[in-house]
């Protein structure tokens, strides 16, 4: 096992459509699974993808604590997920505002709209097939991590860079994003 780097936003290979995986099953694959999960819990992270840590594979890594569930139905606690060739669906129209932050872009938060309710489905570690249709946070981390396969950070995802803040400053001055949507509507 072993930390790896993470590839910070301007790096080439988080601008790239990653590869699909042939073999999900591979030695190769199980060990840069590990390493990804060791480096996502050693930066803090809900998840990563192979591209943040310079591997331009189709793989993501991620779980979904029951501390960060909404109160939708079908936002719930997962543990650790590994999808390997994913495909997100979306369901439905209705979309939501919500902070993110990412292992790739250090310090900062945003806020970014999300479909609320996606299906997703992709390969496990033993070759076993995963399905699952979601919505609320859990959504929201699928659509974040998948994104990173197909080249894109949370920042492109914004429709107002003025909620591009800085994690220190969020928490010295914190916005209440439902009264500044309401100013915003307002103007």
């Amino acid at each position: 096992m072993a930390l790896l780097k993470i590839a910070r936003m301007g790096h080439p290979v988080l601008r790239g459509v990653a590869g699909p995986v042939d073999d999900p099953t591979a030695a190769w694959v199980r060990g840069l699974v590990t390493d990804m999960i060791e480096t996502m819990e050693d930066a803090g992270g809900t998840g990563i993808a192979a591209p943040q840590v310079h591997q331009p594979h189709r793989i993501v890594v991620f779980r979904v604590p029951e501390e960060r569930l909404s109160d939708m139905p079908g936002d719930l606690a997962q543990d650790l997920t590994v999808l390997i060739n994913p495909v997100v669906e979306t369901i439905g129209a209705e979309r939501a505002l919500g902070w993110e932050g990412c292992l790739s872009v250090p310090g900062l938060r945003g806020v970014v709209p999300r479909h609320l309710r996606v299906r997703y489905r992709g390969t496990g570690l033993e070759g076993e097939e995963i399905e699952r249709e979601v919505e609320g946070f859990h959504a929201r981390v699928v659509q974040h991590e998948c994104d990173h396969l197909d080249g894109i950070l949370y920042p492109q995802r914004m429709t107002d860079h003025r909620l591009l803040v800085f994690l220190e400053e969020l928490q010295r001055h914190p916005i209440d994003l439902a009264a500044f949507l309401a100013e915003k509507r307002a103007a």
